[in-house]
């Protein structure tokens, strides 16, 4: 048996080993990166030296990055999918590339976790019109042992990473996968569709820079990129077929049985609350511990929703108690993260008033949405023929666009009429005015309609929902169409102009306290979140933009230099001197007015800036505030 401390062990050990230098687990909120909300990959952070800025730590880098996804929300409740999990990654920057990076990555399999080869199979790019065939890897694996039948050629949806913007670094993957089951024997053909064989790991192989116009260009600086789940491989290494039942989730579940008096896996349905409860207050404990409160924007948004969809699911449990309870679980097995105890009170609290709020929302959205669902429904036999159908949304989705076009939308293979359908549906507008409202999430409504036999027009509600100005996106959507992950010009600019305002504003306000609390920059403005107790004056405001404005007409050059965090504290070097810095960093000097640790891109010579234009400044949450710039 192998657990996940033992298996992040004993990876990050093989990989100094071979001269890798471990990097910090960092935050869950990206710094400087408006693209996505979470820290989804390994390799996020590293962003900036996949195009080429030196890391501090040499071209050779490994660790296990906290990560999260909200795209595959929907999908929680399998086996296999999780909001929170950790990733195991390895990292060349332009140092050895495709056989050494397969060589590392079969040897730490089969030499270091002992996975059988008779268990192994991989899959490589089958090419396209943009990217040759990756023969070269393919040739690689068979010279290790692995044969012909086991190497899968696989189109770009499966075989290909990035870029991360529009444009920038990316190319083809082969990807690891073992043989899962004990009691059948592996095939000597690989078949990626049998669902036996699951994925276990993935080597990036990044030979490609995507232009502007589109094009794939062999890359100055070819970079290799692996990640691999470390529930995964725990599940898979300790012979089970469901991460709820190894070490990273067991004791949460127990809790939940517990609480619940249901039996985990005896009955499909409540298997899969317990499992999405499991999962979703897991990733809820790591979001607050990064600073995340809910809300009903960007990353307070993706936790509100994963708190009320668990006390969703646990009213369908009967669970009665908060679930404090459960996430005390969390902290027991991830006693390892400093950060989880030392907010141990705080993370609770955040949950259970988040409990108390949404309780109280249900409880005043009670009378309107009894309203709402007095419905008169289809007939059980019809409704539930066609919730049966493997068609079941093609038809639905069919149904409503034609009833928006004022056709003949009745289901006549079910013998359902316009009448049924119309008396029936729950419209966009009335789930949208529940969710806007009261708060209900669209899971409770879908929950609601599906109990009493009614239908929801799932098209008029989204369009509802994009009609109003929101910022609840979420990490698989992206927040904005560029950042720091496509380093362009003006984006390097505006991240070079934050340095300037926060050491401005240090100085205007007589504050040496001040640290930055965030920052958002896009090519059209930069929005940097600073710690302050106070709204700024106009002449305050005026002073600090005149200030910055003053520097850059210096043409300070801008200087790189790499020490340890001790060093940079040491010379008065900006930042939070924690356990989230490697053992060297990169500390970034403008002149003598500009000192600060950094990993974003910067301009050589504060002159390429142009004229520094402050257009507001707000609050962003207590002893928090924000100002938005631009560079004229």
């Amino acid at each position: 048996m192998i657990n996940r401390k033992q298996l992040i062990t004993k990876y990050v050990e093989f990989f100094k080993r071979k001269r890798h230098k471990e990097i910090p687990n960092v935050s869950l909120v990206p710094e400087n990166d408006p693209t996505v909300l979470f820290t989804t990959a390994g390799m996020h952070p590293l962003v900036p030296y996949l195009i080429g800025q030196p890391h501090p730590l040499g071209r050779r880098l490994c660790n296990a990055q906290k990560c999260i996804r909200t795209q595959d929300i929907e999908e929680v409740g399998d086996t296999t999918h999780h909001t929170f999990f950790e990733m195991l990654g390895k990292w060349s920057l332009g140092d050895y590339w495709k056989k050494e990076a397969i060589q590392l990555t079969f040897d730490f399999h089969t030499k270091v976790l002992n996975i059988p080869i008779e268990r192994y199979a991989v899959s490589v790019f089958k090419g396209d019109k943009n990217a040759s065939k990756d023969t070269e890897s393919a040739k690689i694996w068979e010279s290790i042992g692995i044969s012909k039948e086991r190497i899968a050629f696989l189109p770009k949806s499966e075989n290909w990473w990035g870029p991360a913007g529009k444009k920038g670094p990316c190319g083809p993957s082969t990807e690891m996968f073992y043989w899962k089951p004990n009691n059948i024997k592996p095939p000597k053909k690989f078949d990626p569709n049998n669902e036996n064989w699951v994925e276990i790991g993935n080597d990036v192989l990044m030979e490609y820079n995507k232009d502007k116009k589109g094009n794939y260009n062999p890359a100055k600086q070819k970079n290799i990129d692996f990640g691999g789940g470390v529930e995964r491989t725990t599940t898979i290494l300790n012979g089970l077929e469901d991460d709820y039942l190894g070490d990273t989730f067991k004791p949460i579940i127990e809790k939940i049985e517990k609480l619940s008096g249901k039996k985990y896996g005896k009955d499909k349905g409540q298997t899969r609350a317990m499992r999405i409860i499991a999962d979703h207050i897991k990733a809820s404990v790591f979001i607050i511990a990064d600073g995340i409160t809910p809300s009903n924007t960007e990353q307070g948004y993706v936790l509100r929703r994963l708190i009320r969809r668990a006390i969703m699911y646990g009213k369908e449990l009967g669970i009665t108690e908060s679930n404090s309870k459960i996430a005390e679980f969390v902290f027991k097995i991830y006693d390892d993260y400093k950060h989880l105890q030392k907010n141990k009170k705080k993370i609770l609290e955040e949950i259970r008033n988040e409990e108390e709020k949404f309780d109280k929302v249900l409880t005043k959205g009670t009378h309107v949405a009894a309203k709402i669902f007095n419905k008169k429904i289809i007939s059980g036999e019809k409704f539930s023929k066609l919730m049966q159908s493997d068609k079941k949304e093609e038809i639905l989705k069919k149904v409503f666009r034609n009833k928006k076009g004022k056709k003949d939308y009745s289901i006549k293979e079910f013998n359902i009429s316009k009448k049924d359908i119309d008396n029936a549906t729950i419209t966009g507008k009335e789930a949208f005015y529940l969710y806007q409202s009261f708060g209900y999430p669209l899971e409770l409504i879908i929950e609601l309609a599906r109990s009493r036999l009614l239908l929801i027009d799932f098209e008029g509600y989204m369009e509802e929902f994009e009609k109003h100005r929101t910022l609840s996106r979420t990490a698989s959507v992206g927040r904005f169409k560029s950042g720091l992950a496509d380093a362009s010009e003006q984006t390097t600019r505006l991240h070079t102009a934050t340095h300037l305002l926060l050491e401005a504003l240090r100085t205007v306000l007589k504050d040496k306290n001040i640290l930055q609390k965030g920052s958002n920059i896009t090519p059209e403005r930069l929005r940097l979140d600073f710690s302050f107790p106070r709204k700024l004056t106009e002449k305050e405001l005026k002073e600090v933009e005149d200030l910055v404005n003053a520097q850059i007409q210096k043409s300070c050059e801008v200087s790189r230099e790499e020490m340890s965090p001790e060093q940079a504290r040491k010379k008065g070097a900006l930042g939070v001197f924690d356990e989230k810095y490697g053992e060297k960093v990169s500390v970034y000097t403008i002149s003598e007015f500009s000192k600060e640790i950094c990993a974003g891109p910067h301009v050589k010579n504060v002159c390429e800036l142009g004229h520094f234009k402050i257009k507001k400044e707000e609050s962003s949450s207590a002893g928090v505030r924000r100002i938005k710039a631009v560079l004229e």
